[in-house]
């Protein structure tokens, strides 16, 4: 019917209120577009301190030493999460896209996605943060 809005929808949203609390589709949404201006902030910065080294090798030397950093690092496990959720997700959008039964399976394959990352984060994780730790607890060499 053209022209007619669903009372449940115009201006309210689950539970009462004006701030909608969508579900984890409206969040996987959200998630998908932070990530990827994460993701494209980074290859900008990427781009910017791979191309000192063609003005000044040493300012680039020093700019490579600052990302040794522990905190430092710590981005880069937040880097890996949202690149990794992003490239996930995009392919899931993807399959909903251009699957003819991709609407159908939408949930099912973000929690599909949502798996996969925490299976690949959790030993990702330990992985890149090993050295760090040990470094911080004096192991290092």
């Amino acid at each position: 019917m053209a022209g007619t809005t669903a009372p449940e929808r115009a201006g309210t949203s689950k539970g009462g209120g004006t701030l909608y609390r969508g579900d984890l589709g409206m969040w996987s949404w959200v998630a998908h577009r932070i990530t990827g201006v994460l993701t494209f902030f980074f290859l900008f910065a990427h781009v910017l301190d791979t191309a000192l080294v063609r003005v000044s090798p040493d300012a680039y030397d020093k700019v490579i030493e600052t990302y040794k950093n522990p905190i430092v690092n710590l981005f880069e496990v937040g880097l890996v999460g949202a690149v990794l959720y992003h490239a996930l997700n995009g392919i899931r959008v993807m399959l909903v896209d251009f699957w003819e039964k991709g609407a159908r399976y939408q949930k099912q394959m973000l929690w599909a996605v949502l798996v996969v990352w925490v299976l690949v984060m959790v030993p990702g994780t330990y992985y890149m943060l090993v050295r760090t730790v040990t470094d911080l607890l004096g192991g290092g060499h």
